[in-house]
């Protein structure tokens, strides 16, 4: 056995004493073959590198261990992680798991489709930029957080992380140093089976490939990533004698991440995900921390606002190498939204609110209010450029409507009534029309893909990604899945509105009761597709048009988009007789809807909308203007 350790020793490469300990212990465990045998390995060096964990470590492992890191056994519920001090051992605790919330249903659906079982212990990471393009740069390490493989360390492949929730992001001011950018802030949870110091060097290693180079301390940097918690693990890499002052952390990790009771960059990117984590140090929930630090500061200091970037396409990927280690493909960030807080603490105050203005174009021969309007190239391009000059920010292109008793259109036919007008604003010649931004209206995966590679930046769908199924079953579930990865592998924001059935049909929301009732079926459609989509997902909500207190409480946080236009909502108000009064209602078409669309505008205005959705931009956008002046 002993030639048979010193043949893998020779054979392996690793820069720490743990990975040594870990291989002779692993190997000793594989060669006797039985589960009951329980192996030490103590390693040491008289001086430690600039790579390693500790000068001396001892471990205990059974063969269990290393199934459970492979990711075939997750009945181990404590991680050994070598302290720095060989005197005080491992300062570890119980796994707790972070909790990730899911709305019941779509879990249950989704149970039968899920994939490998995740790695069982939670970590929360945050990742910040302020050089470059900060939000291409946050994509970019999300994405490499996840391929293990890329990077593997001390020549294990066995190594997981599964990014399962992401944050709002934030633009912040800089803290500390202050003559620098603003920074891009959020947060991920991920599932990891590596150790706490394994998963350090994994940002590391992510950090200097997205191009972090040295720099002052808490100067600019293309991409910060730190581990704010591990479990409820509390851990210091230091010797005992260098852990009173948070001044030496160079090459050491600190779990909770020391710092994270100041930074309200750090803590409302947590609170978006797991505001009930208690802080194993402070006993205090991340609400509460997060509480305590806004009140701390100063009056009016400046509300961090939410940021919702929307990434440049068409582009060109980076060309295709044989290398192992061409880093993946991330579009370019074309602009970005800031959304301004609805409520703020009593010390902060916020930028003024503005409601911004998307157009919508129909391609379609049969839409409910503007059928076979702008269902031409040149008919198109002369809406998009009048309403860019009214003062549209996105224009979104539908090609399937969803009018009542509309026609079915294949997928084939619905992408060629999107996709050569979107190639056409892109090749128009003045820069802010070629330039505005294009949301593609639809519900099905490969349309979208074909939009926002021709040029689109957005997906609007009014299934909230969950097809036309209704009530949901595995197909909507499945569907959900397809439109998930297409979202994510294009990086691209959604809109996301729950409607039942198929296009074609008549829909029945008597019992959405968003206000009176205690029905919450297909709210709860809404708040499970946002949270399932939170894994690297930026999302809008379109709700049915209701205040935003009450039941849509859980989803005031997210950015809320109104499409009132000439919907037949309104039809039905105007049709009510006046009581005590002599208007005796009337049927009033679609075309005839704009002075009631410009009530709801407004309201939707007053409310805190971030995006109106409206046919006459110019008409809405003067009715969004002077609201935006009075409420914003």
């Amino acid at each position: 056995m002993l030639m048979h350790l010193e043949q893998k020793v020779e054979e392996s490469s690793f820069i720490s004493v743990e990975a040594l300990a870990s291989l002779v212990a692993q190997n000793t465990l594989l060669h006797t073959g039985q589960e009951r045998d329980v192996v030490r390995v103590r390693a040491a060096k008289p001086k430690a590198l600039v790579f390693a964990e500790a000068a001396e470590v001892e471990i205990v492992r059974t063969l269990r261990d290393y199934q459970s890191e492979a990711g075939q056994d997750n009945s181990t519920n404590v991680l050994s992680i070598p302290n720095a001090s060989a005197s005080t051992g491992p300062l570890l605790s119980k796994q707790q798991d972070v909790p990730v919330m899911r709305a019941p249903a779509l879990v249950d659906l989704l149970s039968g489709i899920a994939t490998e079982p995740l790695p069982k212990h939670t970590a929360a990471i945050a990742l910040g930029s302020n050089l470059g393009d900060r939000f291409a740069n946050i994509e970019l390490a999300l994405r490499l957080l996840e391929d293990t493989t890329r990077f593997p360390q001390d020549g294990s492949p066995m190594h997981k992380v599964s990014v399962v929730d992401t944050s709002f992001m934030y633009e912040s001011a800089p803290m500390y140093v202050t003559d620098q950018p603003n920074f891009i802030n959020c947060a991920c949870i991920v599932k990891t089976n590596m150790s706490p110091l394994h998963l350090l060097r994994h940002l590391k290693v992510i950090e200097a490939a997205v191009g972090r180079v040295p720099t002052i301390r808490n100067g600019p940097r293309a991409i910060d990533l730190d581990i704010l918690t591990y479990d409820d693990v509390v851990f210091d890499s230091r010797i005992e004698s260098e852990r009173a002052t948070f001044n030496n952390l160079q090459s050491q990790l600190v779990i909770p991440h020391p710092r994270i009771a100041e930074r309200e960059f750090v803590l409302r990117p947590l609170d978006d995900m797991v505001p009930n984590y208690v802080h194993p140090v402070y006993k205090k929930s991340i609400r509460e921390l997060l509480a305590k630090v806004t009140a701390a500061q100063p009056p009016d200091t400046l509300a961090m606002n939410k940021v919702m970037p929307f990434p440049h396409y068409p582009h060109a990927p980076s060309p295709e190498s044989s290398s192992e280690n061409v880093l993946p493909s991330v579009p370019p960030t074309a602009t970005y939204w800031a959304f301004s807080p609805l409520t703020t603490p009593p010390n902060q105050v916020s930028a003024p609110r503005k409601t911004r203005i998307m157009a919508t174009l129909n391609a379609t021969p049969d839409s409910f209010s503007d059928g076979s309007t702008h269902n031409t190239l040149d008919t198109a391009l002369e809406y998009t450029k009048s309403s860019v000059a009214a003062g549209a920010e996105i224009i979104d292109i539908g090609g399937y409507s969803t009018r009542p008793g509309a026609a079915y259109v294949s997928p084939e036919e619905e992408t060629h009534r999107i996709v050569p007008i979107i190639e056409q604003i892109r090749n128009l010649s003045e820069p802010a029309t070629s330039g505005v931004l294009i949301s593609v209206d639809t519900f099905r995966h490969d349309v979208a893909r074909a939009a926002v590679l021709a040029g689109a930046n957005c997906i609007n769908d009014v299934y909230a990604f969950t097809g036309p199924t209704y009530p949901l079953d595995k197909e909507a579930a499945a569907h959900l899945l397809q439109m998930r990865r297409a979202a994510r592998e294009l990086a691209v924001p959604v809109v996301l509105m729950h409607s039942r059935g198929d296009a074609g049909s008549n829909k029945d929301y008597s019992a959405y009761g968003y206000a009176n009732t205690g029905n919450k079926r297909d709210f709860a459609v809404l708040e499970g597709v946002a949270l399932e989509l939170g894994e690297k997902v930026e999302a809008i909500q379109e709700p049915r048009f209701c205040p935003v207190d009450g039941e849509q409480n859980v989803l005031r946080e997210y950015p809320q988009l109104v499409g009132a236009s000439r919907k037949s909502f309104l039809e039905a108000v105007l049709a009510c007789k006046d009581e005590e009064g002599t208007y005796a209602g009337r049927s009033v078409p679609p075309m005839g809807r704009g002075w009631a669309t410009a009530a709801a505008v407004a309201c939707a205005v007053q409310q805190g909308a971030a995006v109106i959705r409206v046919h006459d931009a110019l008409e809405q956008g003067d009715v969004t203007r002077i609201s935006n002046a009075l409420w914003g």
